[in-house]
């Protein structure tokens, strides 16, 4: 297992990795479906951002210009550790507009603690004249950022590749070349569902650095597991907003429940602070609840994990357990596991 347990020395605070960023929309038309959870869910005292998206929102900038802060808009104690990621999502269908040193300074002005560097996701066609421009692209953008980025901020290089040997020869060439505290794995979200891949690409990244390891969007309860076993520090989901949304009910251990398919229990499996008191109509019809708490469903089960961790027992019993009721994702996971072994 490549499992790590970390502290980071951030602007504003400690952080302990492994961690979940939970996404916040601040800056999108869909801000007000992040609920409050700092201070409510132990796991979870930082945020991930975008930008881009909040330097775009006009009236939300001129607020933050005129003296408001970014956590007192997002309503969130001062002590909050925030990631700015560039917004590259973003420039998947279309061309940045922004340079490494446009958006360096927008997340300086959101006094983020962390930095992504600005990147161009790949094309999910496997254009590979294309994509092999994006990867490049990226790569310069890394640099850039490198040579222009002074502070305290951490700043990650974000790294795209659709082959294991493409990630690991971008790392090493950004390791020679720049100056970051780690890297960030983009481009996974559209090959999310081939698991086999996806893990080999993020397990040559783990081979790749012994740096900070963020992988962009894969922050899921089914991944979450895989993640941590894989080494990663630190991912960012906005799964727990788009199920809600959806009325997909998330369950530690299991996956997601469509909603509409429970029909004959009053009270809800779970006993977090949501469910606990409330009947099945009653979160069904609240979104924010509903949103909370797949929150709170996230944060299990990355406690979960830690605690088998920590309290010695057999990582991979427990992840054979985790996934035998998925062939797809017992099938992913014994393929790491053959991998890992080779690797400790």
């Amino acid at each position: 297992m490549l499992y790590r347990h970390r502290k980071l020395d951030l602007p504003h605070g400690e952080l302990h990795t492994p961690v979940l960023f939970p996404v916040r929309n601040i800056g999108k038309r869909s801000s007000d479906n992040t609920p409050a959870y700092v201070g409510t869910i132990p796991e979870f005292s930082a945020a991930m951002i975008n930008a881009r998206s909040i330097k775009n929102r006009e009236p939300m900038w001129n607020r933050l210009m005129d003296g408001v802060t970014l956590r007192e808009e997002m309503g969130v104690p001062e002590d909050t550790i925030v990631f700015a990621d560039s917004g590259g999502f973003d420039f998947l269908s279309e061309k940045p507009d922004t340079t490494p040193a446009e958006t360096l300074e927008t997340q300086r002005q959101l006094d983020a603690d962390i930095y992504g560097t600005v990147d161009v996701p790949l094309s999910p066609k496997n254009r590979t004249e294309e994509n092999q421009r994006r990867t490049e692209q990226s790569i310069e953008f890394a640099l850039e950022a490198s040579d222009r980025h002074h502070g305290d901020a951490f700043l990650l290089a974000s790294v795209h590749g659709y082959d294991p040997e493409t990630i690991r020869n971008s790392i090493r060439y950004l390791e020679k070349r720049g100056d970051f505290d780690g890297y960030a794995l983009g481009s996974l979200i559209p090959v999310r569902t081939d698991y086999k891949k996806v893990t080999k690409l993020i397990l040559s990244a783990r081979k790749a650095t012994n740096k900070h390891l963020h992988v962009y969007g894969l922050g899921g309860l089914v991944y979450q597991p895989l993640l941590l076993y894989l080494g990663v520090d630190s991912f960012d989901s906005s799964a727990f907003i788009r199920s809600a949304g959806n009325r997909n009910y998330l369950i530690p251990g299991f996956g997601g429940e469509e909603m509409h398919e429970i029909e004959e229990i009053d009270r809800l499996p779970c006993p977090c602070p949501i469910c606990g008191q409330r009947t099945l109509d009653d979160i069904r019809e609240d979104r924010a609840a509903f949103t909370q708490h797949n929150l709170w469903a996230l944060a299990t089960e990355l406690r979960r994990f830690r605690y088998m961790v920590e309290s010695g027992r057999d990582i991979e019993h427990y992840l054979d357990l985790r996934f035998q009721g998925n062939e797809v994702t017992k099938r992913a996971y014994e393929i790491t596991k053959q991998q890992v072994r080779r690797l400790v």
